[in-house]
């Protein structure tokens, strides 16, 4: 008895995707029989109020095909009426990342997320957190002349980020700042005077943001993450270098979340102790 009434019910919701999925295209009974190649009868039984039948797979695939949605969505398996290949382009995005200080996408996900807890990993020190020298030195070579329009643009929009009443928490590898104090690595060249001063904004800013915002330290021998930001449960972006990877669909969203938190438990130095670390650090350049 259980089973004739779930193929009623599924019957039924086929019936009703079916004849939505007609309406919405524009496509007469007739029109839909010749497309998928079945006598135009075929459709209105299908369609028949109470009626329990159920095409085969090859003629739900076919009306799927021609009415432009999911075979799974009209067969009650899925809640999403857009077929593979549209889902994935909502859900996964390609965009170009300029090696420049204002980037309008990032600025344009921010204010997207605006209240969210904003997570982010990286590729050097952050730049919402860096001083005006640091960034001089870091985007001339990319900017030239624009460089001072750029930092002011930067900065207007790292304060209304600010404004936005979003917690940001962010980790990076030891190793990061280490080489950045020894001027080793990616620093090599960078001035003592600018390390210093960006040191000494970092334990400013640590100490009088927190706990809005939270710096972690991971041991990269341990654990390792790629560039990524998690903008609250709306998106996921990953930094390739030239592109970043966007995610919207809720499953990769909430893993690289729990990647990020993962990298959090890890931490080598915590949020807490992250003011006394960068003294450390700075003592050591004088």
């Amino acid at each position: 008895m259980q089973r004739k009434s779930d193929r009623r019910d599924r019957a039924g919701l086929f019936r009703d995707r079916l004849s939505l999925s007609l309406f919405e295209s524009g496509l007469s009974q007739s029109a839909l029989a010749r497309q998928v190649g079945v006598d135009r009868s075929t459709i209105s039984q299908i369609l028949a109020s109470g009626g329990t039948r159920l095409p085969n797979a090859q003629l739900a695939a076919e009306c799927a095909a021609a009415l432009g949605v999911s075979t799974d969505w009209l067969l009650g398996l899925s809640e999403r009426p857009e077929r593979g290949e549209a889902l994935l382009a909502a859900s996964l995005s390609v965009t170009e990342a300029p090696r420049a200080l204002v980037d309008e996408q990032i600025f344009a996900w921010h204010k997207e997320a605006a209240g969210y807890k904003i997570r982010h990993v990286p590729a050097t020190l952050p730049d919402m957190l860096k001083t005006q020298d640091m960034l001089r030195w870091e985007y001339d070579p990319h900017l030239g002349k624009t460089i001072e329009q750029a930092i002011g643009a930067s900065e207007d929009r790292l304060s209304w980020m600010a404004e936005a009443r979003s917690d940001y928490e962010i980790a990076l590898p030891l190793h990061e700042l280490s080489s950045f104090a020894k001027a080793s690595g990616y620093y090599e060249g960078l001035p003592v005077d600018v390390r210093r001063g960006q040191l000494d904004r970092l334990i400013d800013l640590s100490d009088r943001l927190y706990p809005s915002l939270r710096l972690y330290l991971f041991d990269a021998r341990r654990v390792f993450s790629a560039p990524v930001t998690v903008f609250g449960p709306l998106l996921a972006v990953v930094y390739l270098g030239r592109h970043y990877l966007a995610f919207r669909d809720s499953a990769r969203v909430s893993s690289l979340t729990q990647h990020f938190d993962w990298l959090v438990r890890e931490a080598a130095i915590g949020a807490r102790e992250m003011g006394d670390h960068l003294k450390t650090l700075r003592a050591t350049l004088g």
